[in-house]
């Protein structure tokens, strides 16, 4: 079992900046991906960046050149920067753990996620 607390989110203006910090109650090296995710108002959950065991990162179209993701094995953390926040970034983020059990099963962990609010 994995648990995961996020933090850092908070109301912010346009073009401004946030980290959220992701702490996993295991070692993140035992993991195989990690992520954070989006969900706005009656939307579904979405991808912005993941970042894998090996260090290979993935981002959303939408966030590539403004957000980066990193993590540090040491502290058992994912980090997610944010700068140049849009109000189209508003949305509780949550953390995500993936680990690759067989060829056909993962297993997904996920926080209670942090609110992140951009005005105009």
């Amino acid at each position: 079992q994995v648990q995961l607390v996020e933090s850092g989110g908070g109301l912010v203006q346009t073009g401004g900046s946030l980290r959220l910090s992701c702490a996993a109650s295991v070692s993140i090296s035992s993991i195989d991906t990690m992520g954070w995710y989006r969900q706005a108002p009656g939307k579904q959950r979405e991808l912005v960046a993941t970042i894998t065991n090996g260090g290979s990162t993935n981002y959303a179209d939408s966030k590539k050149g403004r957000f980066t993701i990193s993590r540090d094995n040491g502290k058992n953390t994912v980090y997610l920067q944010m700068n140049s926040l849009k109000p189209e970034d508003t949305g509780v983020y949550y953390c995500n753990a993936r680990i690759i059990r067989s060829m056909s099963r993962t297993s997904d962990y996920w926080g209670q996620g942090t609110q992140v609010t951009v005005s105009s």
